[in-house]
């Protein structure tokens, strides 16, 4: 693929700029990935979809640095909940963002019901990269599964240890990631997305 410089990183969780850098070093991309300023601040994600908040932390990124930005917004999709937690994943719970907290709230919130059919779910990303000039490239990747009826697996973060993906073979996000970032990047909604990303990036080299 195309060498196309140097691009800010707009996400503030570290496990998210791991998973990034590794996602798109393994697609062939050559992208110089660079720290957040430590002195822009976290944006607050006001927007009502995925990409409006990706957009709007990639955008502050670009203004802040005069560098292009890349930035992601990742939700879970609970049908038993309406689609909850969407868009408010990250902070389901309340404020500050509680990762624990997110996650025992969806497991309460779907007490009683069992068995995959009752707890399916969908996790979706979408990446955007942004240019000073005003271009936005954009990508979204999902991964269809269940929420587990407990935690399992020390590896991932956030949702990934009830996430059940369905073309796995029965083990969540956690236990993926345990095993190695391979295993969880090759399924997930954030390596499809960043894959996605990484061939329309090399197009518009």
């Amino acid at each position: 693929m195309a060498e196309l410089g140097r691009f800010v990183l707009a996400t503030t969780n570290p496990n998210k700029a791991r998973e990034i850098r590794e996602i798109l070093s393994s697609s062939g991309l050559e992208v110089e990935l660079v720290d957040r300023p430590e002195g822009v601040p976290e944006v607050e994600e006001t927007e009502e979809t995925l990409l409006g908040n990706a957009r709007l932390k990639a955008t502050t990124l670009v203004r802040a640095t005069g560098l292009p930005a890349i930035a992601e917004d990742t939700g879970i999709e609970v049908a038993a909940l309406d689609g909850a937690p969407g868009v408010r994943s990250a902070r389901y719970a309340g404020e500050p963002p509680d990762e624990q907290a997110n996650v025992d709230k969806v497991l309460a919130n779907l007490a009683g019901r069992q068995g995959p059919d009752q707890r399916q779910a969908r996790f979706v990303t979408v990446a955007v990269a942004v240019w000073p000039d005003g271009r936005e490239v954009s990508a979204q990747g999902t991964v269809d599964g269940w929420i587990a009826e407990e935690r399992r697996g020390r590896g991932g973060f956030g949702y990934d240890p009830v996430f059940v993906p369905a073309e796995a073979d029965g083990r969540t996000f956690g236990e993926l990631a345990e095993e190695s970032a391979d295993a969880k990047n090759t399924l997930s909604h954030r390596g499809r997305a960043f894959r996605a990303l990484a061939t329309k990036l090399s197009g518009a080299a």
